[in-house]
């Protein structure tokens, strides 16, 4: 492992972390962004900068992605002077972004077509996990890929899980963040007509927490519901975006999904009003303001 060569792309919430991890376990980083503020704390401790996603792949045996959405996955790797103008014969890209399965096939046949080997491995885990190197990686492609990558793997997270193919790890990454979005909501409206009935908002939350029919995942939001305060880990305009990926998969496989697509809708209009920046539990707030208003 220490003498690969590892470039990291995409330095926002989650991939600051990430590759802050792989720089304190001794791994020599080749960094780039879209603004190289972010990537300032890295270069003081002893990263490479690279001016471009080519000159950053071109010197890599292995790099990692970790972008907000296909589209700009898309043109980090095609641009003209893209990571996939840049990497070399035998080397592995590992994008670590969530995107949909089917843009993952789409992104392996690509790299193959050049003879650079693809991971789709996004992960589960918002900042903290990120922070503390507790991620869960959901890993699509070959096997001896999958091990080769295994020990970074291990730098970043608490556990990695081989799903198959390429597009394996893209699609459930998906579907846990659809269960994620869905519970949240369905607790907001939960906790909101308990409040509307005379229940102290605390009580129903803290009871609803502390019973099996809860979520374990939505403990760790109970802070930013109790005291109002969204402070982004996961922000809610990558939740919808998330969703958007399930509803294009859906479509894909001729799949209704009737309560996902209510899910989307909603967080779409958290987004349209001024939400997108917040944590994705943010959504409780949209839908208070929703059924008040409703009320009325």
């Amino acid at each position: 492992m220490t003498n690969k060569k590892v470039a990291f792309m995409g330095l926002g919430i989650m991939g600051s972390r990430m590759a802050k991890n792989l720089q304190s376990a001794g791994t020599p980083l080749i960094v780039h962004n879209r603004t190289k503020e972010k990537a300032e704390a890295l270069l003081t401790h002893g990263a490479e900068w690279a001016e471009t996603p080519k000159a950053a792949a071109e010197s890599a045996d292995i790099v990692f992605t970790m972008l907000s959405n296909p589209q700009i996955v898309e043109e980090v790797a095609f641009q003209e002077e893209g990571l996939l103008a840049g990497l070399k014969p035998g080397a592995l890209w590992v994008d670590v972004s969530t995107v949909n399965p089917s843009f993952s096939e789409t992104m392996a046949q690509e790299a193959s077509s050049r003879g650079i080997r693809f991971l789709d491995a996004p992960v589960s885990g918002s900042l903290v996990p990120a922070e503390k190197g507790e991620l869960i990686f959901l890993v699509g492609g070959d096997q001896k890929d999958f091990d080769e990558a295994l020990p970074y793997f291990d730098i970043m997270g608490k556990a990695s899980h081989f799903m198959g193919n390429n597009g394996k790890g893209s699609a459930m990454k998906i579907l846990i963040n659809l269960m994620l979005a869905q519970n949240m909501v369905v607790f907001s409206e939960t906790v909101h007509l308990g409040t509307a009935m005379g229940l102290s908002q605390e009580v129903v939350v803290d009871t609803l927490l502390n019973h099996p029919v809860a979520a374990p995942i939505l403990k760790g939001k109970r802070d930013k519901i109790t005291q109002n305060e969204f402070s982004p880990e996961f922000p809610l305009k990558h939740m919808q975006k998330d969703l958007h990926l399930v509803a294009t998969t859906a479509f894909e496989h001729n799949y209704a999904m009737p309560l996902a697509n209510a899910a989307k809708e909603l967080y779409a209009q958290a987004k349209q009003h001024g939400l997108g920046d917040s944590d994705m539990s943010a959504i409780f707030k949209w839908l208070e303001k929703n059924s008040a208003t409703t009320n009325e």
